[in-house]
């Protein structure tokens, strides 16, 4: 994996707009944060594919956990934060210690409380955009990535089994348009 997080980090530290997400997440600094999903998939994917543009994001999923405040409020004011330190992004943060609260009336079944950030990324819905990343204050590069990096660096797109279901993981992939943004991703559906 060594070699994986060198690559990783080669990519992150190269991507202007990814390292500008982490510095402002960092000056927020919410607890237990780190900033994945589709921001990570969309730097690495599109620089194995040579796109030299801006990304093509809706927003920055930032996640966090705080077991001491699981308003929805709490996700407001730090996305209004995130906002003031890096207003050309437009930011998505959810608090993993409240994800059991809303999930069932979303996704129609209930889960178990998670115990951090990193058990949250570990349910994200595919293996590939199961990474999260922290910028430490002395610039080291923290990566969380339950599955590995295999998925994410050979561009596979593959259901994560822990909590989505084949229906939503083909919605997801449809409506992210992935076969079209990135041609030479492999789709594994498995259902």
């Amino acid at each position: 994996m060594t070699d994986a997080l060198t690559r990783i980090e080669r990519i992150v530290r190269s991507t202007p707009w990814l390292m500008d997400t982490l510095v402002a997440a960092r000056e927020v600094d919410p607890p237990d944060w780190l900033i994945g999903s589709g921001a990570v998939r969309t730097a690495v994917w599109d620089r194995l594919h040579g796109y030299d543009g801006p990304p093509q994001l809706a927003d920055v999923d930032l996640a966090f956990f705080d077991p001491e405040d699981l308003s929805r409020e709490r996700e407001r004011e730090l996305e209004r934060q995130l906002q003031a330190a890096l207003p050309v992004q437009t930011w998505d943060a959810k608090n993993q210690a409240r994800v059991h609260l809303w999930y069932a009336h979303k996704f129609g079944h209930e889960v178990p409380p998670l115990t951090s950030s990193a058990d949250g990324v570990a349910t994200w819905p595919e293996t590939a955009t199961a990474v999260g990343l922290r910028l430490t204050r002395d610039n080291r590069l923290v990566v969380e990535a339950p599955f590995g990096l295999d998925d994410l660096l050979g561009m596979v797109h593959r259901r994560n089994p822990r909590r989505v279901s084949v229906e939503e993981y083909r919605r997801r992939l449809a409506s992210k348009r992935i076969a079209e943004r990135w041609p030479r991703v492999t789709v594994v559906d498995s259902g």
